[in-house]
């Protein structure tokens, strides 16, 4: 096995295209694990920690700019207030060690349905894209477009992940888990959820549910329809049962899910449609103290 060191953006790209097979690692928590216990073997380890500009974000406009190699804990620490549903998944991420080691960049690298970034990064709106590039130029992959299959996605082999673009939250946002304990596990199943008032929309995410993470579309247009209709963007009055409910049984119904030793597809259908309605009423009550605030 060839281990490959770059100390820039530009050399890596040059690596990766020289080696397409290599394996890109920064936080390891996924790659080692897999090394360790022989399930995977790759010809070439592509080390990129000491890329420095992989672990740095800005905010351009109302653009959050995250570096793929930014840790779950500096996105806890310095971007809850701008990325609300991200920081809150990152929060059930592993336990503390992973949490600093660990980034968005690996998750979406492996591309699994189970990734806890996932869900959060649906839910924050069709305008995050994921920034890769080759020695052949620069892409933006939209999110919806980024998973493709159980496990993987839809970057070229020579192409490494720079960058997530994400919408800085213009409303509360909202992220759920359930798993066997809080630290170290994969999830049953996950669920994101967030308001986008400025442009009446709704974001959801659904995780560990179905080949890919993915949207609940109709769930999405159920609700964009009630709160346009009603009036109550503007109001923030209640939503009441009968939508709630709704709501998260559209959102049961998107998913599809399978049994395996984490849980059965049943479990989870129920799971989401609990979720769903939790995250829901947490998110408007939110909303809704935030219109009665600023009236």
């Amino acid at each position: 096995m060839e281990f490959l060191r770059p100390a820039t953006w530009d050399e890596a790209l040059a690596v990766k295209a020289e080696y397409p097979t290599a394996l890109p690692i920064s936080g390891g928590t996924d790659v080692m694990v897999e090394m360790n216990f022989d399930v995977h073997r790759p010809s070439a380890i592509l080390d990129l920690n000491r890329i420095t500009e992989l672990s740095q974000w800005e905010i351009t406009g109302d653009v959050v700019k995250l570096g793929a190699s930014v840790p779950y804990s500096r996105i806890i620490d310095e971007l809850s207030g701008p990325l609300p549903g991200l920081a809150l998944a990152a929060h059930t991420v592993g336990s503390p060690q992973i949490r600093n080691r660990g980034g968005v960049g690996g998750n979406l690298g492996a591309a699994s349905p189970a990734g806890d970034s996932h869900p959060a990064l649906l839910a924050a709106g069709r305008d995050v894209f994921v920034e890769v590039a080759s020695v052949r130029g620069t892409r933006m992959i939209a999110i919806d477009d980024f998973y493709v299959g159980v496990k993987r996605n839809s970057m070229e082999q020579d192409e490494l992940i720079r960058a997530v673009h994400i919408p800085v939250a213009d409303g509360p946002q909202q992220f759920s888990k359930i798993g066997t304990r809080n630290a170290m596990v994969i999830a049953v199943c996950a669920f994101g959820f967030a308001l986008h008032p400025k442009n009446g929309t709704v974001g959801t995410g659904i995780g560990s549910a179905a080949p890919t993470p993915r949207r609940a579309v109709e769930a999405e247009e159920y609700l964009q329809g009630v709160l346009a209709e009603r009036g109550l963007w503007e109001s923030g009055d209640l939503l009441g049962t009968e939508v709630i409910q709704k709501f998260g049984e559209l959102v049961k119904a998107a998913a599809s899910p399978i049994d395996d030793v984490r849980g059965t597809a049943d479990y989870r259908r129920h799971a989401l449609a609990v979720m769903a309605r939790r995250t829901l009423t947490w998110t408007w009550n939110d909303y809704s103290k935030q219109i009665r605030s600023a009236a």
